[in-house]
């Protein structure tokens, strides 16, 4: 759509550090048209006048070049009333000029991209890294995939996991905490949302009450400022609190979260166990693996509009629920470290009209799940 005077404008978005830059150079390169890059991710917020001289540079380049131009603009949700900038921009423009947007903030892109610049954009999405890619690219198997995550900037320090830790700490979660979620949110307990996303890296794919996780954290809080810290963190990538599935409807408030990380890098580079201690620890692993796929239902399926939850009655659970074009899909992740299936078996019995799934152990291997990119086993 870049060679061609398309009506949209073309958008990116995705978490940070998964090559949605790197794309865009790309696309530069191949465009066969002159082309300008800016990026509004800088520590001093800007203004919209920082998005219309970029705009009249785009401008002064078609003009004395007599070619069409295609404008490259990164993290534009960083700008303060950005959308009806561009807007206005877009719709008065006289120029033959191809915009493409990067962002690493969902909620902040897809807000003003719905409410100022709906029927204007084309949105691909750019995930985290899945298996698949990650083995090709690097050669790892599934455990190093499970311990490493899909961060392909941090895959240069796996040889050494102290150095990995430290880079995906300080320049992978400290940034996208400090960059995409404090300095753009009106945040009352920073030290709070914080403190949350470090409990839930101590906590992946398990299910604990917002009064727990209260009791937990050092800074006071409520359930309903602990609810809205989970959407903050979930619009960056990292964090996401699947709600209790229940008669076909989802408890927003009042039901315990089941946490999962975005990337299982994540987990890791904060835990202080090694590689091999993960791998080695059957229930760690369990849970490495159980939050790897819902990390991979959140990824593949979201294009989709698919809720996932998941579901429990007093002792008995389900891993997750994906509700789908009008189906129900109950799924129940095997790691070796547990055989038990009586959640699903009860599942079936309140929604005999479900589907059930299993991965790993006895179901749909872990490769092959895992390498399923566009979510074919939900929608066929």
């Amino acid at each position: 759509m870049i060679q061609e005077n398309s009506p949209f404008i073309q958008v990116i978005c995705g978490p940070r550090q998964v090559g949605k830059t790197t794309a865009a150079r790309q696309i530069m390169e191949d465009a066969g048209i002159p082309s300008l890059y800016a990026a509004a991710d800088s520590a001093v917020p800007l203004g919209t006048e920082w998005l219309e001289t970029q705009w009249h540079r785009a401008e002064y380049e078609v003009k004395t070049t007599g070619k069409p131009v295609l404008l490259v603009l990164d993290e534009l949700q960083k700008i303060s009333g950005w959308s009806d900038a561009l807007k206005f921009l877009w719709d008065q423009r006289r120029s033959d000029i191809r915009l493409l947007v990067l962002g690493s903030s969902a909620m902040l892109l897809q807000r003003g991209l719905t409410e100022s610049l709906a029927g204007r954009f084309f949105l691909h999405r750019f995930p985290h890294w899945s298996f698949p890619e990650c083995r090709e690219a690097f050669g790892w198997d599934m455990n190093r995939w499970l311990f490493f995550g899909g961060y392909p900037g941090a895959a240069r320090f796996a040889n050494n996991e102290a150095e990995w830790m430290q880079y995906v700490s300080d320049s992978l979660i400290e940034t996208v905490i400090s960059r995409d979620v404090l300095q753009l949110q009106n945040i009352a307990k920073p030290a709070l949302l914080r403190n949350l996303f470090g409990l839930a890296t101590t906590f992946p794919a398990q299910i604990l009450s917002y009064n727990k996780m209260l009791g937990q954290l050092q800074d006071a809080g409520n359930t309903t400022t602990l609810a809205h810290y989970l959407t903050l963190l979930e619009s960056a990538f990292l964090l996401s609190g699947l709600e209790l599935y229940s008669k076909g409807q989802r408890r927003k408030r009042g039901s315990s979260p089941k946490l999962i990380l975005w990337n299982n890098a994540l987990i890791n580079a904060i835990g202080m166990r090694s590689m091999e201690q993960c791998i080695t620890d059957s229930a760690w692993r369990g849970r490495l693996v159980e939050n790897a796929v819902g990390a991979h239902l959140l990824q593949t399926l979201h294009s989709a509009n698919a809720s996932i939850m998941y579901w429990r009655k007093g002792n008995l659970e389900v891993d997750f629920v994906v509700e789908l074009a009008g189906r129900t899909i109950a799924v129940e992740v095997k790691s070796g470290h547990s055989g038990a299936t009586n959640g699903l078996a009860t599942f079936k019995k309140y929604y005999p009209d479900s589907r059930v799934l299993l991965v790993g152990e006895n179901g749909i291997p872990l490769e092959e799940f895992f390498s399923d990119i566009s979510g074919d086993f939900f929608r066929l």
